[in-house]
């Protein structure tokens, strides 16, 4: 079994005003847009250019996965919501924050909105490494009814807003 890259992207931003930006762009309609951490941003509007035009959206599915991977995990807002607990003289937990706190969400805000219900995972691994990645996707698409996947290097941490996001496909 071989799996098919069917389309891929890559993306960079300098900062989440770009971010931002480029959802305008697109002309979505997605009101969670804006309550979502940098990390969840980036993947749904990589998401949302990727998807244009590829099959059939918003009906559930469960045999579509959604798998992404980083190294920091949701850190950059880990940080910040550290800074809302750290002094008990200026104690304001965000709950805003805490939900993003779970690199998880970036996934399932993606897998929410698309209505993909097959396997949703985030991977937090020490580097990108494609060997590592391929053997994950490959054994989803073993073990399970999966068609296509959604797979995605999603970094956000200290100055990095990227995502590298790919359709994968199996070869019959």
């Amino acid at each position: 079994m071989g799996l098919t890259i069917e389309r891929h992207l890559c993306l960079t931003f300098n900062d989440q005003r770009e971010i931002v930006d480029e959802y305008r762009r697109l002309g979505v309609d997605y009101p969670k847009f804006f309550k979502m951490d940098s990390l969840s941003k980036m993947a749904f509007v990589a998401s949302e250019r990727l998807l244009d035009g590829y099959g059939e959206r918003f009906i559930p599915r469960d045999d579509v996965a959604v798998l992404f991977f980083n190294s920091s995990s949701s850190l950059a807002v880990d940080i910040d919501y550290q800074k809302t607990i750290q002094s008990n003289d200026d104690y304001y937990p965000s709950p805003s924050l805490f939900v993003y706190t779970l690199p998880n969400i970036c996934a399932g805000e993606v897998a929410i909105r698309n209505k993909f219900c097959g396997e949703t995972s985030f991977y937090v691994v020490e580097e990108l490494n494609i060997k590592h990645i391929y053997s994950i996707v490959k054994n989803i698409f073993g073990s399970s009814n999966i068609k296509f996947a959604l797979v995605g290097w999603v970094e956000n941490y200290s100055r990095t807003f990227e995502v590298k996001m790919s359709i994968i496909s199996q070869k019959q």
